[in-house]
């Protein structure tokens, strides 16, 4: 996969080069192509912002050099603008975007972009409701959430497969050594060795941590039998506390 990237800030792009996603860019697994299309400007000092048409405060993007600087990718696949009024970035669209050859992202900054800008898009897409200096933090959460599920990015295939959203639900709980911190057991299924009861036990507390956390996921949630059963201890044990 290919991610190109339309900034007026590269550097702030560093972090995508670190840790697991650093080794994927060294192993050839993804490519990170940054474009500052600053540099796409045709006027002496470089602007890439003018005042609004019919007055107001701030600066508005301009879409001659955004358009330029698309223009130069050979391969631009999905164009993705980060704007507030998009719709919300989830699991499944990361999922979605996993599978294709190419991205482009187009991070804004100022009072937002020419509207004329957003025709050049594809998708138009939100991290939550609240306002941040540029769309490069937004942006760059949407890769590493895409990027981490290609094949090879985190080591262990299976991983992104028994992590939080990826069936619907949140991860159950993890444990480690030691057994015993302070008195705080590891709950005993987990050290059974019986791994039909360790899968039903971490379907359950799955269940258990989204019903309590974010019940919100559950509304939409398709339950089968067994874990509308589930359900019911989980509500009663919810009581009993």
């Amino acid at each position: 996969m290919k991610i190109n990237v339309l900034t007026l800030f590269p550097d702030m792009f560093t972090p995508l080069t670190t840790s697991m996603l650093g080794r994927g860019l060294e192993d050839d697994k993804w490519q990170l192509n940054l474009v500052n299309f600053r540099d796409f400007t045709t006027d002496v000092h470089h602007h890439v912002d003018d005042s609004p048409y019919g007055g107001g405060a701030g600066m508005v993007l301009q879409v001659m050099p955004i358009k330029k600087a698309l223009d130069s990718l050979k391969n631009k696949g999905k164009v993705i603008i980060t704007a507030p009024q998009g719709k919300t970035f989830n699991q499944k669209m990361a999922q979605n975007w996993s599978h294709e050859e190419n991205l482009t992202f187009i991070c804004g900054h100022y009072e937002g972009f020419d509207q004329r800008i957003y025709d050049l898009a594809d998708e138009t897409v939100s991290i939550g409701d609240y306002v941040l200096t540029g769309g490069e933090l937004p942006t760059m959460s949407m890769i590493d959430a895409t990027v981490r599920l290609l094949p090879g990015i985190l080591g262990n295939d299976a991983s992104p497969l028994e992590e939080s959203f990826a069936h619907g639900l949140l991860e159950y709980p993890q444990y480690t050594r030691p057994e015993d911190f302070e008195g705080k057991k590891v709950p005993q299924v987990l050290t059974s060795g019986n791994h039909q009861k360790i899968d039903e036990w971490r379907h359950k507390e799955a269940l258990r941590a989204t019903y309590l956390y974010r019940p919100d996921l559950l509304e939409n949630y398709n339950l089968s039998k067994e874990e509308k059963r589930m359900l019911t201890e989980i509500k009663q044990e919810k009581d009993q506390t």
